[in-house]
């Protein structure tokens, strides 16, 4: 008999490429670097404390994501976002979450509530401390457990490719003083649709939720533009 082995790593240690990735990203999706400025690599090594190609290897990273354009004779730029691109990311999230959202409320067991009330009960931490950046991670990692109690995996997958713009827009809405329904009440009046197995009170949830995240990104990138 073959003795059994696992490969597991326990405790992987975080690599100071994965730190390095996480500061950046962190920076641009709360506006601390702003779209159009251009990222100095022996600046970032400065401030990071790490190499050149350590730099070079998040930058790459990072103009995969979305969040910075490689220019010509200019170099690396945090990526200016504008409504023509967020408009199809919104209207990605909406056909990708009202789904979910539905089939999550159909499935969901008594397990799967307590699991998404964990999350929800997340954000409203992260609301009452005005973090903006934990309240966007907050609502990836809620969004994460109703894709996943939905089963819908694929549509996951597509939405990761997407996480780090959607979480830029999410930090520009949250910031604005415009926004007539608070974020954590749109995603309880979600969770509360979920809880009630409602499939059509969830999905009109999502969709009254994006439809003003959509509008208020429009109205600020229209003017930044």
């Amino acid at each position: 008999m073959v003795a059994s082995h696992s490969l597991k790593i326990e405790n992987a240690p975080v690599t100071l490429r994965e730190l390095a990735l996480a500061k950046i990203r962190q920076a641009i999706i709360s506006g601390y670097f702003q779209a159009g400025d251009r990222l100095v690599e022996r600046s970032l090594c400065d401030e990071l404390g790490v190499s050149r190609t350590v730099v070079r290897e998040v930058i790459r990273y990072l103009e995969a994501e979305g969040l910075i354009e490689n220019l010509p004779k200019k170099g690396p730029i945090v990526a200016i976002l504008t409504w023509q691109v967020a408009e199809q990311i919104y209207d990605i999230r909406m056909l990708l979450e009202q789904e979910a959202a539905k089939d999550c409320a159909i499935a969901a067991t008594s397990k799967d509530k307590k699991a998404l009330q964990q999350k929800l009960m997340r954000i409203a931490k992260a609301s009452r401390d005005q973090d903006d950046i934990e309240r966007v991670e907050a609502s990836q990692a809620f969004y994460e457990t109703l894709f996943a109690i939905a089963r819908h995996t694929i549509a996951w997958e597509i939405v990761q490719r997407l996480n780090s713009r959607i979480s830029r827009l999410r930090a520009l809405t949250l910031r604005s003083p415009e926004r007539q329904v608070a974020g954590l009440e749109r995603m309880t009046r979600i969770y509360e649709a979920i809880e009630q197995n409602n499939p059509e009170h969830a999905r009109e949830a999502v969709k009254q939720h994006l439809t003003e995240a959509a509008n208020l990104a429009k109205s600020i990138l229209s003017e930044q533009e």
